[in-house]
């Protein structure tokens, strides 16, 4: 694996650490969503996780993350249509789907 993906996987990683550690052990919607720094902290991790899968993908589009267009999207979406995000659809990606993320990249970062 080029130095470059692991250096882009491992920024993900760290982003993801980042949102736990954001949100601590009590991970409740309600202070989630009264929070704006908050929110506005989260919504730039997941901004740096799409752009780091995308940079991955121009790369070596054969590295295998699940989800990876939709995690591109949802950047996009995040920083492209910032008057629309939805607190609820970004707590269940933080909740539902960086967990399995993480999980995948740290399986592709110990393969190297």
């Amino acid at each position: 694996m080029k130095r470059e993906i692991k250096k882009h996987l491992f920024d993900i990683k760290t982003s993801i650490d980042s949102i736990n550690d954001y949100l601590g052990e009590n991970k409740f919607f309600f202070e989630y969503q009264e929070d704006k720094l908050l929110r506005r902290g989260i919504e730039r991790e997941i901004e740096i996780i799409g752009e780091a899968t995308n940079r991955i993908f121009k790369i070596d589009p054969n590295i295998h993350i699940e989800n990876a267009r939709q995690i591109v999207d949802t950047r996009n979406w995040v920083i492209h249509g910032y008057d629309k995000v939805d607190d609820v659809v970004i707590w269940g990606i933080v909740s539902n789907h960086l967990p399995k993320l993480k999980k995948e990249i740290e399986e592709l970062l110990e393969k190297e």
